[in-house]
């Protein structure tokens, strides 16, 4: 066993036992802490490596892209379903293919329903319409009366009558019955027959009530009376 020699000179330079005095600092302290918990012994300024590249910054937050058009997106789908029914077993596959027939059976009843309840709703707002009409043609024989005999040539009554005609007129009201024109049993009601030579079918000679027709319907048919042949 070899003894210990004898102790060393003293530290030149007021250098401290276990570190190195540099621009009056001591760099003998330990480091802080590293990543991985263990001390970093760190002595200067040139044992740091620098990082190579910039720095990036990766967001996690955005959501992915979806270039799938809507056109795209439906294809999968079919795909998708086909696939599904593929592994079906034919019992399976067939009750599915009645599901699919009752289902598109059920939408065309519903847009038969649809059309149909609209259908409906138009009818009965064209006969409501009508009966009101209806129920104002004596008002408007009389207004028709004593413009004939000059009697809404002025005054507050032509006023009137222009309002209600231009009521009417929203409607599309229009008056049936001419004299001359080929008696129609639609739209005139035959109230005398008149014998006359050279006639050489039925016509209208004379009108004694106007009709009148809301559209296609008529409300009321034209009295007249008809020139037949001799």
């Amino acid at each position: 066993m070899v003894p210990p020699g004898p102790p060393g000179p003293p530290p030149q330079g007021g250098q401290a036992q276990g570190g190195r005095a540099q621009g009056g600092r001591a760099q003998g302290n330990p480091a802080e802490g590293s990543e991985d918990g263990a001390t970093a012994d760190v002595d200067g300024t040139e044992d740091l490596i620098e990082a190579e590249g910039p720095d990036v910054e990766v967001s996690t937050d955005a959501p992915p892209a979806n270039d799938l058009s809507p056109e795209d997106e439906a294809l999968l789908a079919d795909a998708a379903t086909g696939i599904a029914e593929d592994r079906l077993s034919p019992s399976d596959r067939d009750l599915v293919g009645e599901m699919r027939t009752d289902m598109l059976r059920a939408q065309a009843e519903l847009v038969n329903f649809r059309k149909r309840v609209e259908r409906d709703r138009d009818a009965n707002r064209e006969a409501v319409i009508a009966e009101v009409v209806r129920a104002l043609l004596p008002a408007l024989d009389d207004l028709n009366r004593a413009e004939s005999h000059g009697d809404l040539a002025e005054g507050p009554m032509q006023v009137i009558a222009q309002k209600l005609r231009s009521g009417f007129d929203k409607f599309k009201l229009v008056q049936i019955g001419e004299k001359g024109e080929t008696f129609d049993p639609n739209v005139h009601e035959a109230i005398v027959q008149l014998p006359t030579p050279g006639a050489t079918g039925q016509t209208v000679a004379d009108v004694v009530e106007p009709g009148y027709k809301l559209g296609d319907r008529v409300l009321r048919a034209a009295k007249v009376a008809v020139a037949v042949p001799a």
